[in-house]
């Protein structure tokens, strides 16, 4: 059975944040990977930073609890946790350019075999610049993508090579889509874990990118 997109969504955030480790700084694209501070395991201290200066971001608010006031780089609001800081976009920067950020969740419209990621340029939009995900990918120490396997018209979205414009060259290191994990390699794209209930050939029918297939692939358990 198909899932819906938010099942979709859950189910990819929630792996996504398996790969949280304790102490790490962690900053979270807009959209999908912000559902990740939902999902920081317990008894785990990961220090949440968001560009438009915050770090130490707690889960979403529950309804009619909200503080305007408190955003993150997407303008939602986001509740904080003790020791939480605030401060200027130029020393959000300065921290992320300074190499300080452990991982970074981003989103994605395509990543292809090489670990290419375009993620700014949506295609019929009028957009005003790549913003924070150019100096994310090219500084943080590791790289995940998070995104829907396929387009809302069943293309795919892990690709060959890039059809829309480049965020940044060979800085993805995995890709967590509702049907796998991937890991990018030195022999290029490998599926390394299949998420519950998917097949390798059903991967293989909704990817466009040539892979290889981990021995021993296993399903991941959330």
């Amino acid at each position: 059975m198909a899932l819906k997109d938010m099942e979709k969504r859950d189910l990819i955030v929630r792996r996504a944040a398996c790969e949280l480790r304790d102490g790490y700084y962690v900053n979270l694209g807009i959209g999908m990977p912000t559902l990740v501070a939902n999902y920081v395991p317990a008894g785990m201290e990961v220090i949440l930073q968001s560009e438009n200066g915050m770090l130490g971001i707690g889960p979403f608010p529950l309804a009619g609890t909200e503080d305007p006031d408190l955003i993150n780089a997407g303008k939602e609001t986001v509740t904080e946790l003790a020791g939480t800081s605030y401060f200027s976009s130029a020393d959000s920067f300065a921290m992320i350019r300074g190499g300080h950020i452990d991982l970074s969740i981003l989103g994605a419209m395509e990543v292809d075999q090489e670990g290419n990621l375009a993620n700014w340029m949506v295609p019929g939009k009028v957009v005003k610049g790549m913003g924070g995900a150019m100096d994310l990918v090219a500084s943080a120490r590791r790289v995940i993508v998070a995104m829907e396997h396929t387009t809302k018209t069943s293309e795919p979205k892990l690709l060959k090579k890039c059809t829309l414009p480049i965020t940044g060259l060979k800085v993805v290191d995995t890709v967590i889509t509702e049907l796998g994990f991937f890991r990018l390699t030195e022999d290029g794209l490998l599926l390394q874990e299949l998420a519950p209930g998917v097949t390798i050939d059903q991967v293989r029918q909704a990817t466009a990118a040539e892979f290889k297939v981990a021995q021993g692939v296993k399903t991941w358990q959330i």
